[in-house]
């Protein structure tokens, strides 16, 4: 093992210092000999790129690259993550605003918001992939670009048979019950079900098969020191499941479009300004004092962290606070395992984005799932899930239904089938109103997405 490059396309943005710090900590263990940083924005790039090469010389040697050009990035890449942002900021904020003004939640990945960002994400996503396919065919593809199941379902319908989804958020389960008990994460047997930022985990098991999520879940001292403060006592019980943040946005719906309504500023608007605050500090400080470059970067990113999904939390939860088995290092986390397992490390378990291959009821096996798997040189495999409440069956299988008609209505442009995407998503339903919302983000956007028919 040795002589790996791992490329991250959207390597200018505000998580990749993370990413590249965390890279560099592993690199010897995953035989990492270049990190290739890829943007298409050169300032950024210049800003961001220049603190994460600060940061890797800390852990190791490992070569820092940035660069503007995609294909010196994935020629000869093994490992690619794609985390980018098109449209950039206000893009997302547009997308917030245009929701909320059909009365409907403008989260980035939920809902109408998550389309609008999937009509961008996508044909770009799957631009780079196909470049890959002809650069490096035999490379690995980590997705974190948002909507993050919706953009690899696309991939995979495409033919790119090495996408794979990743989100910290469908670990948190297994790293709690992990933390919980004083044991290594990769020792418990997660049972991960649904649809990335829409799934529920079902058990978390250890060696000898014995599950330790539920004693856990009825323990008030657990669920306040995790996200499982999100939902009340009653729906924890009526649901038996841990249950991703995520999903506040469709149990309290009214109260999420309420209170994201009634800020100043929303989320979009508040994290662009933050971003924009902290290029021009960076800025400023210039590539001679890095050290202050990198307080700055830290006291940004512990900012943003301590404002995630705000209005969600109890008045009691201490603020800014990491969460029971909440790391540091995030998404970054998922992918790096996922390469130490595919090239010969020990086999992980753990839960990411990937067709469910007739392992999970309710769905195709070609439907992109967020699922329990097991990794290794052999590859990515889903694990058995079986049968799963009807509850959360029948919510994950509407909103599959507007994924697939979403991957359909981007890859023909077609603005009927947007329309029957969006009626088919719960929190839309209306036609009036999907038509209304299709047609203000057609126009919005033309500029990245092109004519629609």
């Amino acid at each position: 093992m040795g002589n790996n490059k791992l490329a991250l396309v959207g390597g200018g943005g505000v998580r990749g210092p993370l990413f590249v710090e965390s890279a560099a900590r592993r690199a010897e263990e995953l035989g990492l000999e270049e990190i290739v940083l890829f943007d298409i924005d050169e300032e950024k790039l210049r800003l961001l790129g220049g603190i994460s090469a600060h940061l890797a010389r800390h852990h190791s040697d490992v070569h820092v690259v940035a660069t503007t050009d995609p294909r010196q990035a994935l020629e000869g890449a093994d490992f690619v993550v794609t985390t980018v942002r098109v449209g950039g900021d206000a893009a997302r904020v547009t997308d917030e605003r245009i929701a909320q003004c059909h009365g409907v939640l403008g989260q980035e990945t939920t809902g109408p918001g998550g389309f609008a960002m999937a009509m961008r994400s996508v044909p770009a996503i799957l631009g780079y992939a196909e470049l890959l396919a002809e650069l490096s065919p035999h490379a690995w593809l980590f997705n974190f670009t948002n909507p993050a199941g919706l953009v690899t379902q696309a991939l995979r319908d495409a033919g790119h048979d090495r996408a794979v989804g990743i989100c910290d958020s469908a670990n948190l389960a297994q790293h709690a019950v992990a933390a919980a008990h004083g044991v290594d994460p990769n020792d418990l047997r997660p049972e991960v079900f649904g649809l990335n930022h829409l799934s529920w985990v079902r058990a978390v098991r250890d060696r000898q098969g014995r599950d330790l999520l539920a004693p856990l879940l009825a323990d008030p001292g657990f669920r306040a020191a995790t996200l499982q403060r999100f939902f009340p006592p009653e729906l924890v019980e009526l649901l038996g499941t841990w249950t991703n943040e995520y999903l506040y946005y469709y149990y309290f719906a009214e109260q999420a479009l309420a209170s994201t309504s009634a800020e100043p500023t929303g989320r979009g608007q508040e994290v662009a300004r933050r971003n924009a605050d902290l290029l021009g500090e960076l800025a400023r400080i210039g590539p001679e004092r890095p050290q202050d470059a990198v307080a700055a970067y830290r006291a940004y990113e512990a900012g943003r962290r301590s404002t995630y999904m705000r209005y969600a939390e109890p008045t009691t939860a201490p603020a800014g606070e990491r969460t029971l088995g909440e790391g540091s290092e995030g998404y970054a986390a998922v992918a790096l395992d996922l390469m130490a397992a595919l090239t010969g490390g020990q086999a992980r378990y753990c839960a990411v984005n990937v067709p469910s291959m007739g392992r999970l009821d309710g769905l195709e096996p070609s439907d992109v799932a967020e699922i329990s798997v097991v990794v290794d040189a052999d590859g990515v495999r889903p694990l058995p899930i079986g049968a799963v409440p009807e509850p959360q069956a029948g919510l994950m299988r509407q909103v599959k239904l507007f994924e697939r008609l979403a991957v359909q209505a981007i890859a023909s442009r077609s603005r009927g089938r947007a329309v029957q995407a969006l009626m088919a998503h719960p929190l839309v339903l209306s036609y009036s109103r999907a038509a209304a919302l299709v047609d203000d983000y057609l126009a919005a956007h033309s500029d990245h997405i092109g004519e629609w028919r």
